[in-house]
């Protein structure tokens, strides 16, 4: 698996023109302003083994992730919350030795745990090898995630918040919208969106800073991207973000 490349090795235009807005759209446009006092950066999966080239999903998610940009647009985001003094939460994804016993899988947990994505801890108390192991945060975002200030998340184990803390974590800061960046865009990035939009939250997705698989079974991220215009309280791009935090 690890050595096994789905997608084409370099992206063409016509690939990337799929994902532009539509010309003439037929959805009344956002109206969303940010009110930074109430906003929060959440950022799901910032990890080795989903977003650098020595991460086990690369294959599936490299070249998304490359056509987005996404992880010098999240070091920008990073940077900018952190300077504009915003809440940021990381939902991060662990597997513990038990989880490999599950009895109901679908085909991507299945793929995952053969994969043994997010596998480098035996336990939850247990953080023997996990340093600069595919479960590891991305080297670039650490300085921004361990600074005592990011509330890193327990973990979400299928795609969504729903068995985590990060609604909690969100609440506590009286935070009711949130930019949302991360992995994988059709999967856990689309379903935290959906189950903050049902808890109340006010959802903008960073378009260019999230990334999806790429299988013969279809495009994540041209999957996500529709739906987020779909259902995202506004669908944004890194700059905007910046622009708003005042960077």
């Amino acid at each position: 698996m690890s050595s096994t490349s789905f997608a084409a090795d370099k992206p063409t235009p016509s690939a990337l023109e799929k994902y532009a807005d539509p010309k003439s759209p037929a959805l009344p446009k956002s109206t969303m302003k940010l009110d930074l006092p109430h906003a929060a950066l959440v950022v799901i999966d910032p990890q080795i083994d989903f977003m650098s080239s020595k991460g086990k999903a690369w294959p599936m998610t490299g070249e998304s992730v490359t056509e987005q940009n996404l992880v010098p647009n999240l070091l920008r985001l990073f940077k900018a919350a952190k300077k504009a003094n915003i809440t940021v939460a990381v939902s991060p994804h662990y597997y513990w030795a038990t989880d490999h016993h599950w009895q109901i899988q679908a085909p991507v947990e299945v793929m995952q745990h053969e994969m043994r994505l997010f596998d480098d801890r035996k336990s939850a108390l247990d953080v023997a090898g996990f340093e600069n192991s595919g479960s590891d945060f991305m080297p670039e975002f650490k300085p921004y995630i361990e600074d005592g200030k990011t509330f890193v998340c327990s973990p979400h184990k299928l795609y969504g918040p729903q068995v985590n803390d990060l609604t909690l974590q969100l609440r506590k800061q009286h935070v009711f919208q949130v930019i949302l960046t991360g992995m994988l865009a059709n999967l856990c990035v689309e379903s935290h969106m959906r189950e903050l939009l049902e808890q109340g939250f006010e959802v903008a997705v960073v378009r260019d800073a999230v990334a999806g698989p790429k299988l013969p079974e279809g495009d994540g991220y041209l999957a996500a991207i529709i739906n987020y215009r779909f259902m995202a309280n506004a669908v944004w791009t890194t700059d905007d973000v910046i622009g708003m935090l005042g960077g």
